[in-house]
């Protein structure tokens, strides 16, 4: 299919979502709100004032649909059908502009499944007797659902059982109203199947593929039942033999994955209005609220359903809320997973406010908060009631640094003398980057962008020998001598647009992250690489589980889906990863984490093998292609407050592990980098002093040095983005250590020293190699929203196979950083 028709189709398809979402574009069901109401004591006149005609002419409707509930037989089928399919084919009228929140959403994905399609098709077997089987199982699924649901109508009546007659008449009622409605659209849009022609899907061509049936009776008939009875056990009853129906009419090559997802949601959006309306509120069942009615309000949203950008990593505010944490002024705070949006950062704010209220005045510590108000004011207002629609230029900046000597910037083999820093160039030389960022909010959205022009100077070829250790460490073909090119170029870090839903934060673009409470970044994932593009699910809050689960304390949890870049063995490979910590005492925090890269060319991305990558432990038993769950690495990371030393440490760590389910399960077999943290010292509580000892030269690695964190025998290039390793530092056999002390003047003035020495194993790297470096920071506000920066680095190393004898460098920075509303009173 052709730009020119997909562009058409895509226009038709947002129309089709619109009229395939009655149920969706309707209030919540007025019956179920009035019973609401006068529970909670609310007198009936005051909520009709509140009712819009819409929702007066809604609740007109369900009155008397309620009143025929209890004698609901046949003979009333033909009177509902007309009244369901006008409601469903003149549903575009009841749109709103808060509807964009989830249709945008909703076709988008569409649009993406109907663009992979034919790729997606392709993947799945071809065997008759394969095909054969996933036919017999979606008829076989959606007759025993039918049929269950014909014989709880039957039943019913011979039992006088209202409930269950109830339940099979509503379940056929939805299912015919979604099946006219997809039988319509088949014969207008024709669309061939995959086992017809080339198997590209076009439209228009005779066919009957889009949408899928099956789907739509499945996921009408599921959720009906799972809303009668709306225990976990029939809801995952019924939802998951709608799914497995749907996934084998795909399997089966009889429909797309678009087929399937559209059906499915013309039987759930129909579902939902026929219950809504139809179903007795004197009969058990749970109410079912529209996805229009969730994300409709006058401008009252509340915190947890605001969009809210997340704090960049690099922010100054993280330094600050550590030692708050460290201090014991905050108790609900996440470490082992950042960055935190801007309204967590206000909710760990008013906790701090709240502890230094109850413990006393420490002018020290107001001085913090009266600077972190003045930078989450915009939040603070949300959280007071205001509507959530901001847009902010956060800052502009620039930095410009001189490298003295020869700098290591290899970080997968040697090393790097810049670390942390976005996976920006630099080489000997003049070095500069010159960038801005900035973020909207409008309700339940956000949008962040933050871009930057990059330079860095041309940088030598390596030598043969060294262009013959990596072709060997890596098992790949030795690369030509080829000089590091000039790099001149517009770079985009963190650009996302997000979604958020009761605390949960779904967002699609580049995003970087760091999983650990360390410094010097996780093992899994740090910012020492460009961001990945992703999606991205995040709870942004802490939470607590249920019944007796709530003992665990703060739970937060965190899964993304991206793609790696600038891979070559093999190109475009597939990243996931899934986090989820724990603070069951105020003291106490721990996280258990795992990513996966999978997919890349010679490994198809099936769903078989996106499965056995979450739910799989050994690779082994994988050998097809198309079902090989990739390689996984496991971490776990804690941070523990000493309460006997009155909050003046913390000792926290790092760990990951190859294959293994978590590095507890194997400790022996675990990359470790651990650290203390004292936020004050007596007499001196504007000192500080961090310390941390990483190593990944794990003992029992030394027949395949290098081999072992940070490569696989598959995927080459495993932890890296665009050439930079996405881990900690330290790097592939490595080990090392790290301080730093900061002086803090206020939130955003400081003086910090630091050094840091690392070793490279001489069974990875011939000869082996080191490197120690000093330097000195200073940050300054000087001028209200003027913010001065200057660093200076000393760095000594070392690796025979790079140069004859030790080499030094000096690398000095100065920036300058506009933030147009920060520190403004």
């Amino acid at each position: 299919m052709g730009i020119g028709s997909l562009t058409d189709f895509l226009g038709r398809m947002a129309i089709v979502f619109m009229l395939m979402a009655p149920g969706a574009l309707t209030a919540c069901p007025p019956q179920a709100a009035n019973q609401r109401e006068a529970a909670e004591g609310e007198p009936k006149a005051e909520a009709e004032r509140n009712h819009t005609g819409e929702e007066r002419s809604n609740a007109t409707d369900a009155e008397q649909s309620g009143k025929l509930a209890k004698e609901r037989s046949l003979k009333h089928l033909e009177k509902d059908f007309l009244l369901d399919q006008k409601r469903i084919w003149t549903s575009p009228e009841r749109l709103r502009f808060s509807d964009t929140q989830w249709l945008v959403p909703l076709s988008g994905f569409a649009a993406g499944l109907f663009v992979t399609d034919r790729a997606s098709s392709n993947r799945y077997s071809r065997n008759p007797t394969t095909i054969s089987h996933y036919n017999l199982l979606a008829n076989a699924g959606i007759g025993a659902l039918a049929g269950g649901a014909g014989g709880l109508w039957l039943l019913g009546h011979m039992r006088h059982d209202a409930h269950w007659s109830e339940t099979g008449f509503l379940a056929g009622e939805a299912a015919l109203n979604s099946l006219v409605v997809v039988e319509g659209l088949k014969y207008t849009l024709r669309r061939e199947r995959p086992f017809q022609g080339d198997g590209s899907g076009p439209f228009f061509q005779g066919g009957t593929s889009f949408p899928s049936e099956h789907a739509a009776a499945a996921w009408a008939i599921a959720g009906v039942i799972a809303h009668e009875y709306p225990g976990p056990l029939s809801k995952l009853l019924a939802y998951s033999a709608a799914a497995a129906i749907s996934y084998a009419r795909v399997a089966g090559r009889q429909h797309f994955s678009s087929d399937v997802f559209v059906g499915g949601l013309i039987g759930d959006f129909v579902a939902q209005d026929v219950y809504s309306r139809h179903h007795d509120p004197e009969l058990p069942g749970a109410n079912w609220r529209s996805i229009s009615s969730v994300f409709r309000s006058d401008g009252d949203l509340s915190p947890a359903n605001q969009g809210s950008p997340y704090v960049p990593l690099d922010s100054w505010v993280y330094a600050v809320f550590d030692r708050l944490i460290a201090t014991g002024y905050i108790n609900t705070a996440i470490l082992g997973q950042r960055p935190w949006t801007r309204l967590e950062c206000t909710r760990l704010l008013n906790e701090s406010s709240e502890a230094l209220a109850a413990r006393g005045d420490d002018m020290t510590i107001g001085r913090l908060l009266d600077e972190l108000q003045v930078e989450f004011q915009p939040e603070v207002e949300s959280l007071d009631g205001s509507y959530n629609v901001h847009a902010r230029v956060e800052s502009v900046y620039t930095r410009f640094t001189n490298i003295s000597g020869p700098p290591l910037t290899d970080p997968y083999h040697f090393g790097e003398t810049l670390t942390n820093d976005f996976g920006r160039p630099y080489q000997r030389g003049f070095n500069d980057v010159a960038g801005f960022s900035g973020w909207a909010t409008a309700g339940r959205w956000v949008f962040y962008a933050r871009g930057e022009y990059q330079h860095a100077p041309e940088g030598p070829a390596f030598s043969q020998n060294v262009r013959n250790f990596i072709a060997s460490a890596d098992a790949n073909p030795v690369l030509p001598a080829i000089p590091t090119s000039e790099q001149d170029r517009l770079q985009p870090l963190d650009v996302y647009v997000g979604l958020n839903l009761s605390n949960w934060q779904f967002s699609y673009g580049q995003q970087s992250m760091d999983w650990a409470p360390t410094e010097s970044g996780s093992f899994l994932f740090s910012n020492d690489a460009v961001p990945v593009r992703m999606f991205r699910i995040s709870r942004v809050s802490p939470f607590r589980l249920p019944w007796i689960l709530q003992w665990m304390g703060p739970v937060r949890v965190e899964s993304y889906f991206g793609n790696l870049v600038g891979h070559s063995f093999p190109r475009n490979p597939y990243f996931h990863g899934e986090k989820i910590s724990f603070k069951p005492t105020s003291n106490l925090e721990f996280g258990f984490s795992r990513t996966a890269v999978l997919g890349g060319e010679g490994r198809p991305l099936t769903l078989g093998a996106v499965v056995n990558s979450y739910v799989s432990v050994t690779s082994g038993a994988f050998t097809a292609a198309n079902r090989n769950p990739g390689k996984r690495t496991g971490g776990f990371d804690f941070s523990y407050r000493v309460p006997y030393l009155r909050n003046w440490l913390t000792i926290y760590a790092d760990s990951a592990s190859d294959d293994d389910p978590s590095p507890i399960d194997a400790p022996r077999r675990a990359a470790i980098n651990s650290g203390i943290y004292i936020p004050q010292f007596p007499k001196l509580h504007r000192l500080d002093l961090r310390v941390e000892a990483a190593y990944t030269d794990v003992p029992g690695s030394d027949p395949a040095p290098g081999k072992f964190l940070y490569f696989d025998g598959f995927y080459h290039d495993l932890y890296t983005n665009k050439g930079h390793l996405l881990g900690n530092w330290v790097g592939r056999d490595g080990k090392g250590y790290q301080a730093w002390s900061r002086y803090s003047f206020s939130a955003r003035s400081f003086l910090e020293f630091g050094f840091r020495h690392a070793e490279v194993s001489s069974q990875f790297v011939p000869g082996g190699g080191n490197l120690n470096d000093g330097s000195i920071r200073t940050d300054f506000l000087v001028h209200r929203e003027w913010t001065v920066s200057a660093s200076v680095q000393y760095e000594k190393w070392q690796f025979p196979i790079l140069a004859n004898g030790p080499q030094t460098n000096v690398s000095s920075s100065l920036g300058i950083t506009f933030s147009p509303f920060s520190a403004r009173k």
